[in-house]
């Protein structure tokens, strides 16, 4: 298993998680079909947020975090916000 973790801070990334609130089903709909996923999980912090996505390899996480890019790049381009700060690793320990 792998898991990446996406966070959105700083300029814009309040207003990018209100537009990703809204357009929640859009974004589902998106990630589901990524080879091998197992969760995904999208937190507001209030001031921005992060997205934590859980697959069974590498590949999955490598797909998830490309569409993620792009369907930021095409639905919400004038939020200001920056790139995520983009955390990434193998998985030890999961409970269910």
């Amino acid at each position: 298993m792998h898991a990446v973790t996406r966070t959105y801070s700083g300029p814009g990334a309040k207003k990018l998680f209100a537009e990703l609130k809204k357009n929640k089903t859009s974004v589902e709909s998106l990630l589901k079909p990524v080879k091998g996923l197992k969760a995904y999980v999208l937190i507001d912090t209030g001031d921005g947020g992060v997205s934590v996505t859980l697959c069974e390899d590498k590949a999955g996480i490598d797909e998830s975090v490309r569409l993620a890019a792009d369907w930021i790049k095409k639905n919400v381009p004038n939020t200001g916000v920056g790139p995520p700060v983009i955390t990434e690793g193998v998985v030890i320990a999961q409970i269910k």
